[in-house]
């Protein structure tokens, strides 16, 4: 741990927007920051978010990060047990994201009451800088998604017409069909991301890392006239296997030669169509490895969803992110077919030659070193974004020292902000 010997620590809170593939890579950042012994640092999310961060925090972080309790609004169709996206069925996406919205003044509160040193909040809720300029308090948004994908989201929309200078990342045709069709009326999700990098004060966080998108992140900041600072793939370490299920298929994979068996998950937000889960599974049958597949269900909903309805949040931004990982040498696509349909065979095919055939081999080994270089690597990162962070701290006007003597505890140790928010102390 290194020793502090910059005086206080300087207060930074986190402001993820409510899916888990957006809270998790803030925890971690969380916990590679408190490692350093410089930063305090408070994570603001509804309690059905926070519920499910408290068990990977551990007995090391337990006493460490402070969660605040942020209450949406409780709407007809929105109770606060979905005020998550986790479980949440897909029409009612844009429901939360207008609670969300709705909360912007309960959050403004969190950030009077705190006055932390510096906010990092996610790309949805434009209205979280705006709240932190207000008491000139520095703030920075964190990409939770590659550069990749933010590079040609920005190059989209602002170098209308101009070919993207990189040519071994692009969208297939029926994928760009998709997103002109997103696009359609006004898309609102791309002003939001637009406006809440404009507003980060210098500086863009971005869960990457220079070896693998550094020429990526120099355009984005040519395309947004910020400095982009990678904060490394802040990957999780793994939790105690405490649930008698897991632990059964921990013992399965035990008795597979190694490097025999795929893991298949398509993220925690992501629902396959009947068609894709069929080609899936035939595809794994196909090319007789074993497998592991995490399959998620949406709750039973007959309603005819809207193509941004139906989609999860940056769903669009995932073939890029296909394209980056085939460009680093440590995956192969399955390519579908010109109307976007999957193929057994192909997915077979690529699975085969991933795991099993010799000319596979050199895709495996890049792989193993990578997974290697993730730790190390991810250190270095680390170790630049606490020094930028450091800076702006003390540039901004909040109130680090001020809030310590002034916030008042209740009988039960929490901090008091206000009707709809609330300090619940040490996880």
């Amino acid at each position: 741990m290194t020793m502090n010997r910059h005086g206080r620590k300087q207060t930074i809170l986190m402001f993820p927007w409510l899916g888990h593939g957006h809270i998790s890579p803030f925890l971690e950042l969380s916990k590679k920051l408190i490692n350093t012994n410089l930063f305090d640092i408070y994570i603001c999310s509804t309690p059905a978010n926070l519920n499910s961060i408290k068990k990977p925090f551990g007995k090391e972080y337990g006493s460490a990060i402070q969660l605040i309790e942020l209450h949406l609004p409780t709407l007809p169709e929105l109770p606060p047990e979905l005020h998550t996206t986790n479980g949440l069925p897909p029409h009612l996406m844009p429901v939360l994201k207008k609670a969300f919205d709705m909360a912007s003044d309960r959050f403004a509160r969190v950030m009077k009451t705190l006055q932390p040193d510096l906010l990092i909040y996610d790309i949805i809720q434009p209205w979280a800088p705006v709240a932190a300029a207000a008491l000139e308090i520095p703030s920075l948004v964190f990409i939770t998604t590659s550069a990749a994908a933010t590079m040609v989201h920005f190059h989209l929309s602002t170098r209308t017409g101009i070919a993207l200078p990189f040519p071994k990342i692009y969208y297939r045709s029926y994928e760009y069909a998709r997103i002109l069709k997103s696009l359609e009326n006004k898309d609102k999700e791309k002003d939001l991301v637009m406006e809440c990098v404009n507003r980060s004060s210098g500086l863009v966080l971005v869960k990457s890392f220079k070896d693998i998108e550094g020429k990526y992140c120099d355009y984005l900041s040519v395309l947004t006239d910020k400095k982009i600072v990678p904060v490394g793939p802040l990957v999780a370490d793994p939790s105690p296997v405490e649930d008698v299920k897991q632990n059964s298929v921990i013992q399965w994979v035990d008795t597979k030669a190694t490097g025999s068996t795929v893991f298949v998950s398509f993220g925690s937000e992501y629902f396959l169509s009947n068609d894709d889960l069929e080609e899936i599974a035939y595809g794994l049958e196909l090319s007789n490895v074993n497998f592991i597949w995490v399959l998620r269900f949406p709750k039973v909903d007959q309603r005819k969803l809207s193509l941004s309805e139906a989609l999860p949040f940056g769903f669009l931004e995932r073939p890029i992110n296909a394209r980056l990982v085939e460009e680093v040498g440590i995956g192969v696509e399955v390519v579908r077919d010109e109307n976007g349909r999957l193929s057994r065979e192909k997915m077979a095919a690529v699975v085969q030659h991933v795991v099993a055939s010799k000319s596979g081999e050199v895709v495996r080994e890049k792989a193993k070193k990578m997974s290697a270089d993730l730790s190390v690597k991810g250190e270095e990162e680390i170790d630049a974004v606490v020094v930028e962070l450091l800076q702006l701290c003390r540039r901004g006007g909040g109130g680090g020292r001020r809030r310590r003597s002034e916030i008042k505890k209740t009988k039960s140790e929490a901090i008091a902000i206000g009707p709809y928010c609330a300090v619940k102390g040490e996880v």
